[in-house]
């Protein structure tokens, strides 16, 4: 039985499921979590360790209507301004706190549209980070960058500062697509953004491209596909597009009568995934893509993918500390997360405080839990062994939890003396099966379409 046919018989076409970028997800964090639970797990990280650092920037020139991010437009300077004097407050903060020896492995700016401050902001910014904690050897710094708002001075500033990794959003190339998603983006400015970024030397590209989008048919996602693939990015993110108009209010001005069908939405992914293998590409997890020599691809091979807010990843620091308004930490205690609203964030940060507002604190099965949905995420696979000797789960519970998963997904999720495996025809489906070891209720949220 294909895959179409079962997620038919099992009535999944429509099924809602989390993306699992976090086991619990957000939905389930609560308030207990604070800024003194922040203050005593930075405290906590061993002295030396190499941690990763995000900074969230929530601004944007325009407001795409597709994006279900926590972004906000401006049309002048002036919030940005003000938005960076915060940050460099809560990396003064952070420094109080850090323990001695601490390096940045990784280093990446989110958004919105990081690529909105002026050259002279982003040296400001890169310098209090360095006066926070100095980059470890070898470090990735990666920023996300708009092709619409980005010259040579923000590129040379951004190269100064030491950027490894840009990272591009492509969506789709088609401007009836481009219209009616709000993302007008031509092919002819993303590659020149591209051709200017390698131009400085910056040779590691990301791109992401979206499926299920309002009007996209099998011919224009073959279109958009082979121009992104004629830029020749290390990676890409396939990602299924989210229609969550009641999360997202902007998401109101797209037609919902123009959304491609749950069928229509597995054909255009196939399409996609057709192309990049035939490129070379090797497949990453359910969405992701990369040459062969890039660092996730080698992750891949070697079973060290790992999943985090950003996606797949090849980053195994133990820390990851998010800065900014709604930026979401991950400590070996817990998860933290700053106040989603931009005013609340800088008042607090303002005060003297760390800004987290909520959070969850491990506890009971969560590490067991979320390293088993973690693994079917990336590798496709639980190893029997690994949960019982990492996590002291007792075989008899743990087949149990595998076997029922299997029942659940005959054919698409294997049970073994190994484990429990996804084969190639099931693996549209991980997201579902994962779902399997969530223990949380999943009535508390309305999540994106499975397929």
């Amino acid at each position: 039985m294909n895959t179409e046919s079962q997620l038919s018989r099992l009535g999944l076409f429509d099924a809602r499921v989390p993306r699992y970028t976090s086991y619990p997800t957000a939905p389930h964090f609560g308030n207990a979590v604070g800024p003194q639970d922040f203050t005593r797990w930075v405290r906590a990280i061993p002295e030396g360790t190499g941690i990763s650092l995000y900074l969230h920037v929530p601004f944007c020139r325009r407001l795409c209507w597709f994006c279900a991010c926590r972004t906000q437009g401006t049309s002048t300077l002036d919030p940005v301004i003000s938005y960076v004097e915060t940050l460099k407050a809560e990396l003064s903060l952070l420094r109080e706190h850090l323990p001695e020896g601490v390096r940045l492995a990784r280093l990446h700016w989110g958004g919105g549209t990081p690529t909105l401050m002026t050259p002279d902001l982003m040296r400001d910014l890169a310098q209090a980070i360095r006066n926070t904690a100095p980059l470890a050897e070898n470090a990735e710094f990666s920023v996300e960058i708009d092709p619409n708002e980005i010259d040579a001075a923000r590129l040379d500033a951004l190269a100064e500062a030491g950027m490894t990794r840009a990272s591009i959003g492509v969506q789709d190339f088609d401007p009836l697509i481009q219209k009616t998603i709000g993302r007008e983006q031509s092919f002819d400015v993303t590659a020149a953004a591209v051709e200017a970024i390698r131009a400085r030397g910056i040779t590691s590209l990301n791109a992401d491209i979206l499926y299920g989008l309002p009007h996209q048919t099998q011919r224009r996602i073959t279109d958009s596909v082979q121009k992104l693939l004629a830029l020749s990015p290390d990676r890409v993110a396939l990602y299924g597009y989210a229609h969550v108009p009641w999360m997202a209010r902007r998401q109101t001005m797209i037609p919902s009568d123009a959304m491609p069908t749950p069928e229509e939405r597995l054909h255009l992914f196939e399409t996609a995934r057709r192309l990049f293998a035939w490129d070379g590409y090797a497949e990453i997890g359910i969405d992701h893509f990369a040459r062969p020599d890039d660092g996730l691809a080698i992750a891949a091979r070697t079973g060290r993918l790992r999943r985090n807010f950003q996606g797949y990843t090849d980053d195994t620091a133990p820390v990851l500390i998010g800065l900014g308004a709604s930026s979401i930490s991950r400590f070996p205690q817990g998860y933290a997360q700053n106040k989603a609203a931009t005013s609340e964030y800088l008042r607090q940060i303002r005060a003297g405080s760390f800004a987290t507002g909520r959070g969850h604190a491990f506890a009971g099965e969560d590490l067991l839990r979320a390293r088993m949905i973690e693994a079917l995420m990336c590798d496709f696979a639980i190893s029997r062994q690994e949960m019982i000797e990492s996590y002291g789960v007792a075989p008899d519970k743990l087949d149990a939890m595998l076997a029922e998963a299997a029942a659940q997904f005959p054919g698409m999720a294997v049970l073994d003396a190994t484990g429990l495996r996804i084969p190639h025809e099931g693996q549209p489906l991980t997201r579902m099966i994962a779902r399997c070891f969530d223990a949380y209720d999943q009535t508390k949220a309305q999540h994106s379409s499975a397929i």
